[in-house]
């Protein structure tokens, strides 16, 4: 089981992700998620760094290997595009990174006005989306006409020596079959092992199986729950409204049925080691191969510590 640190674009400056990145790599974690975003859940976190950007950033300063969790590859960006953009992740990480794709949010892929279809096209279109990812990566002219997008002739001339893994996120019972057949790997936010279990009988077998979780460090509890509260509340807004809901302000909205108890119990909130090493035996125990834990305010550096000092050593 490896332990990695997960990097919030939506709430930390390109700085403060690159310091986190190096931090990460120096408390003893094994690995990063970065997160894809063009905008924040909430104005509260403030921040939407672009990725690819970012990735190219981290790679020279940090020999983690690093995990997109995840990138909507269907509508914002042009699966074409992500391919170029993955392929020289890849070459700039020593083949350390890993894609993390999934269907997206209206949040971040309803940018150009674009219809946001439901979710069965949204599968849909991942699923031809991943196709020309990987035609593409095979090298040479490619070229694809499906139903979805078209590809006219396109050849990457900067890859990997090896294809970059594709690992697809899931949380409905149609996703994770998706995953697990077409997937390199799995990735959720949820320590449920049912999830896991439908990914492997799906096709995905033995394959790496991602899992994460958020924490709030500070000096005690109800501080922690405070800053989680304040900046993620969005994390307790329910069912689908995460796939839906257009903008910040919406999420916005929607958070006020949520209150700070409610975020507390999803989060690790303050400096308990035995709080984190609980959370962390949840998702073993739901069989993630993998899980990253990502902080939200500013006490990353305290993180960073207990993790050195209480939770690493002990797995």
């Amino acid at each position: 089981m490896r332990i990695g640190y997960f990097l919030s674009s939506e709430e930390y400056s390109p700085a403060e992700l690159l310091e986190q990145a190096k931090g990460a790599e120096r408390a003893g974690f094994q690995g990063l998620w970065i997160s894809d975003h063009y905008h924040p859940w909430v104005d509260a976190q403030g921040q939407s760094a672009f990725v690819w950007s970012m990735i190219g950033a981290i790679s020279q300063a940090s020999g983690l290997p690093i995990t997109t969790a995840v990138t909507c590859p269907t509508v914002r960006i042009h699966p074409a595009v992500i391919a170029q953009a993955a392929a020289t992740s890849a070459v700039l990480t020593g083949g350390r990174f890993r894609l993390g794709v999934g269907t997206g949010e209206a949040l971040n892929e309803h940018i150009f006005g674009d219809a946001w279809p439901e979710l069965d096209v949204r599968l849909e279109m991942l699923e031809e989306a991943i196709e020309i990812i990987r035609g593409l990566w095979r090298g040479g002219n490619y070229s694809h006409h499906g139903k979805h997008y078209t590809v006219e002739n396109a050849r990457i001339y900067t890859l990997p020596e090896k294809p970059v893994e594709i690992l697809v996120s899931g949380f409905g019972p149609k996703a994770i079959e998706v995953a697990g057949r077409i997937g390199d790997g799995y990735v959720s936010v949820m320590p449920d092992g049912e999830m896991v279990d439908r990914f492997r009988k799906a096709g995905g077998g033995s394959k790496v199986a991602q899992g994460g979780f958020k924490a709030a460090f500070a000096a005690t509890a109800e501080e922690g729950a405070r800053i989680a509260y304040e900046r993620w509340p969005n994390a307790g807004v329910p069912g689908e409204l995460s796939q839906v809901l257009p903008t910040p302000k919406h999420f916005e909205q929607a958070s006020q049925l949520v209150t700070q108890d409610m975020i507390a119990e999803s989060f690790v909130c303050g400096n308990d080691p035995e709080k984190h090493l609980e959370m962390i035996k949840k998702y073993a125990d739901a069989g993630f191969d993998e899980i990253y834990v990502a902080n939200t305010g500013p006490h990353y550096q305290g993180l960073f510590d207990l993790y050195s000092r209480e939770i690493l050593p002990k797995l």
